[in-house]
């Protein structure tokens, strides 16, 4: 049983006025959610580089994700049961065929002005945290400012709360177009076991702003709430064009990685019936995001209008 922790708050505004409900509940805990892709037809199997610079000018040149894997070095043992996964759900090797894949050891190393260096080490892998796993790198957004970042960071190891599982790599790829932040806590609502469905509708720009922006206030701050809310919901609603705009605010135990702290407050959500009927109910619209405070806190918003 987790100790007690920090609040959680969740703001409705609505059209006719403003009603505002401050919760507080705890805990977090980390689950995946089961896959129920149907049979589909029968289809090529994905089809896996082996060079990263090849790889990478292929997604580039074609506008298409590039889907990393570096599996554990002098160990094909994962690799393979990620294959026989895939092979076993026929829509989510469809799916993978929409990416240019590259499969590599974790060891692999790039020329870097003539002087090798390893991959896992650079930038891009960064949310790996030195260990095998899965990237994603947007080459497909090009006018989009996370154009050639990682969007996606999925470690094969388990951290505090977060767990591996090919059914939360089948949710990787079909996450909106968005940075790393903001699509690992989409992907943490997609993959809670309840299947929450505030993430079907559009995951529209202003509320997404909104969101990245809200996080990043409450980081800087490094204060949890609902700051400035009244303002931000009429400029809110005229962005969207809808009458209802609500809210949701979450924040991790410090020092934790993004991925463990993505899991962590989409289960402080749910602990609380307010705010989990803002997350698990469906919307026309919504945005999501979540930035570090320098108090090593990851400070969470979600924003959703009917």
């Amino acid at each position: 049983m987790k100790p007690m922790k920090r609040s959680v708050y969740l703001l409705t505004a609505i059209v006719t006025g403003l009603i505002v409900t401050g919760i507080a509940t705890v805990g977090a805990s980390s689950c995946l959610a089961a896959n129920r892709s149907a049979p589909a037809a029968a289809q090529s199997a994905p089809v896996w580089g082996d060079d990263y610079y090849t790889a990478y000018r292929d997604a580039a040149d074609s506008g298409r994700m590039l889907l990393v894997f570096l599996t554990p070095t002098g160990d094909s043992t994962r690799a393979e049961a990620i294959d026989n996964a895939v092979a076993a759900r026929p829509r989510m090797g469809e799916r993978l065929n929409d990416f240019v894949l590259c499969r590599l050891p974790l060891d692999a190393t790039l020329d870097s002005e003539g002087q090798p260096q390893r991959l896992i080490d650079s930038a891009a892998f960064r949310e790996l945290h030195g260990g095998a796993g899965v990237v994603i790198i947007d080459l497909e957004n090009k006018d989009a400012p996370f154009y050639g970042h990682a969007v996606t960071a999925l470690p094969l190891t388990g951290g505090k709360y977060y767990r591996w599982s090919i059914d939360g790599l089948a949710a990787a790829l079909d996450l909106p177009a968005g940075t790393l932040s903001q699509r690992s806590l989409v992907w943490a609502v997609r993959t809670h076991p309840e299947a929450p469905q505030s993430t079907g509708g559009e995951f529209h720009p202003a509320l997404v702003e909104g969101a990245r922006a809200h996080a990043a206030y409450q980081a800087r701050l490094r204060q949890q709430g609902h700051q400035n809310f009244s303002s931000r919901f009429q400029r809110l609603r005229g962005q969207v064009g809808m009458g209802s705009v609500k809210e949701v605010c979450a924040e991790s135990w410090p020092n934790q990685t993004l991925i463990d702290s993505v899991v962590d407050c989409v289960a402080s959500w749910r602990q609380s019936s307010g705010h989990w009927n803002g997350v698990r109910a469906p919307h026309r619209s919504y945005g999501y995001d979540i930035k570090l405070g320098g108090d090593g806190v990851w400070y969470a918003t979600g924003l959703f209008a009917d």
